[in-house]
């Protein structure tokens, strides 16, 4: 882990994972790890006490992880087209639910293909970046089928994604994509949307993104995006302008 604005990392958690695919980081600086891929687990490393616990089992890799303000943990288990879900505040280690998706891959409105990326907002509405699919569907609480809010199938078809793997909601419920084929974070706003990051193709120039697989706001908006085929992490400041551009810190 690194401070703010320091190169070096100030402290390094080591544990038993085979090949992790993501991470959760909740207020007070716990961290969900994916385990799944050989460990069918996920793990919860406590801040307080610098130990490890397992907090969820699951069938392979969680490709997103995310807790809802309801204290429930979900998994996106991209090889078998699903989401599941489990409350972290049953005392046993119950079944997992499912959130989403039949367990077949398809791209009927209750199915999913290689999702990646999830999101949960304060309604319990559950976004999911739909990979093979090329969309963004939206499962709002208790309903099987969802509805496409960006990309191939939507009602406003505007935007073209490629294999989207991450999605972001911020407070005034606008939409950040990780578009990982056309190498781009794409936003939504009142007009539909538009392309914030990785907006002239792939390179690996500063304003360019290579594949990427995720991203993060800090508390600023500042972008954070793993640029994976770039082998780095790249910080985009916000800049608040009639523009509304994205600077490359």
């Amino acid at each position: 882990m690194w401070e703010e604005e320091s190169v070096n990392p100030t402290n390094i958690i080591s544990g038993n994972f085979t090949a992790p695919r993501s991470l959760f980081v909740t207020l007070n600086d716990d961290i969900y790890i994916d385990d799944g891929y050989e460990n069918g687990r996920v793990q919860k490393w406590s801040a307080e006490t610098n130990n490890f616990a397992t907090v969820m089992n699951v069938k392979s890799s969680c490709f997103g992880l995310f807790i809802d303000i309801n204290d429930t943990l979900y998994c996106s288990m991209s090889s078998h087209n699903q989401v599941v879900k489990r409350s972290l505040n049953d005392a046993a280690m119950t079944s997992n639910r499912v959130a989403a998706g039949t367990g077949i891959e398809g791209s009927a409105s209750n199915q999913l293909d290689g999702p990646r990326g999830i999101f949960v907002d304060v309604n319990l509405d559950l976004y999911v970046a739909d990979c093979y699919n090329d969309r963004v569907q939206l499962f709002h609480s208790g309903e099987s089928k969802g509805i496409t809010v960006a990309g191939s199938g939507s009602l406003n078809p505007i935007i073209t994604l490629r294999r989207p793997t991450g999605i972001i909601l911020d407070a005034e419920k606008y939409l950040f994509i990780v578009d990982q084929h056309n190498n781009r974070i794409v936003a939504s706003n009142s007009n539909g949307f538009r392309c914030l990051v990785g907006c002239y193709g792939q390179g690996s120039q500063s304003h360019q993104l290579g594949n990427p697989s995720s991203m993060s706001f800090d508390h600023s908006g500042n972008i954070f995006v793993v640029d994976h085929h770039n082998s780095r992490i790249q910080k985009f400041l916000l800049m608040k302008d009639s523009f509304g551009k994205l600077k490359k810190s």
